[in-house]
């Protein structure tokens, strides 16, 4: 079926262009009677939105969330929660220049190519504005879990990276820094190299950590369904996402076994947790982390040699406003995703242990 739907249980449909009307989507199986914070959904959108600071994309859009459905005096009512995200800021003439043209590494060839048709302004279904709705449905699914916090961070820019980890970090910290690293002397640095780049008409890109704690013992579903299986999709699902990991990743490929197992303790507990949280696809009661790495942006404002639609070699150069570094705002990108996957699992559990 065509995939622009995710979720089992709590589902999410999204619809929507960069440059059309609106973007929205609809969330379904949302259990009745959970109180919604709108206010709380709008500050997780208001994370993410352009033009928050002098790092991202200057386009100006309010990102203003309007339900339409599903909600009644405050609280869920088991029916499907539509929601809509007006476009205000779209420059479509921007991208007229590149009407017919290829952009190396951007979803122009390949969207031509499946459907024979694209919409060339900012991508068209393909950009990373659709990511909007996703933070609203990852908004109301926080909401759902209640006592499971996610938090996600900027764990490296470029070469830069934070050596700390996240048990040394204040999370709540987070959101007081542009580039969203919670360690003030990385977030300078990073912030500096960002904004160099960015005046070369380059970009860069990084990794998000997040870390999802309080998870009960049993979450995840074997065989194809397991835990951080669906993490995975979920995350790579994300516009310019390239490489997840979780636990100790692909580091503990350089661990004997007897240094990577996880030893118990008489609590239940482990001594470590090089599982990331997981074992065998189902949560074991230890945090949740992982990794998601993140491409730098495929648009540059300097110029490029392509091809456009009829073969032929040309030469081009990107215009607008585009992000010089997408990890800032894809921390509550990557936080929703976690949240709607978590939300499912969660739901599934209680349907598989009754």
């Amino acid at each position: 079926m065509p995939g622009n739907q995710f979720g089992e249980v709590f589902q999410l449909t999204t619809f929507g262009e960069s440059h059309g009307r609106s973007i929205g989507g609809i969330i379904d199986g949302c259990p009745a009677g959970i109180e919604i914070d709108i206010e709380a959904v709008q500050n997780e959108l208001d994370r993410r939105k352009p033009g928050q600071s002098k790092i991202v994309t200057q386009r100006k859009e309010s990102d203003e969330v309007h339900f339409q459905s599903g909600i009644f005096e405050g609280k869920t009512t088991g029916t499907p929660i539509g929601f809509q995200i007006m476009n205000k800021d779209q420059k479509s003439k921007d991208y007229s220049h590149i009407k017919d043209v290829y952009r190396p590494s951007h979803a122009d060839f390949t969207y031509q190519k499946k459907y024979q048709v694209r919409d060339y302004r900012g991508g068209g279904r393909s950009s990373a504005r659709e990511t909007a709705s996703r933070v609203v449905a990852g908004a109301v699914a926080k909401q759902f879990l209640g006592t499971i916090p996610i938090a996600a961070y900027t764990k490296s820019i470029g070469r830069i990276e934070i050596a700390k980890s996240y048990k040394e970090l204040d999370l709540s910290k987070v959101d007081q820094f542009t580039t969203r690293c919670p360690d003030e002397e990385m977030h300078l640095q990073m912030e500096e190299y960002i904004k160099k780049v960015r005046k070369k008409g380059d970009t860069v890109g990084g990794v998000v950590r997040c870390v999802i704690q309080n998870v009960p013992v049993g979450l995840g579903e074997p065989v194809f369904d397991k835990l951080h299986a669906q993490l995975g999709k979920a995350m790579l699902s994300i516009n310019a996402v390239k490489g997840f990991q979780y636990g100790s990743g692909f580091a503990g490929t350089q661990m004997n076994g007897s240094e990577h197992n996880d030893q118990f303790n008489t609590d239940e507990t482990t001594k470590t947790n090089n599982s990331g949280g997981i074992q065998g696809g189902i949560s074991n009661g230890m945090d949740i982390y992982f990794d998601v790495a993140f491409k730098p942006v495929a648009t540059l404002l300097r110029q490029q040699d392509t091809i456009n639609e009829a073969g032929e070699e040309v030469e081009m150069q990107g215009k607008g406003r585009h992000d010089p570094c997408v990890v800032p705002r894809a921390v509550a990108i990557v936080e929703a995703m976690a949240a709607l996957v978590m939300a499912d699992f969660v739901l599934l559990n209680r349907m598989s242990t009754k």
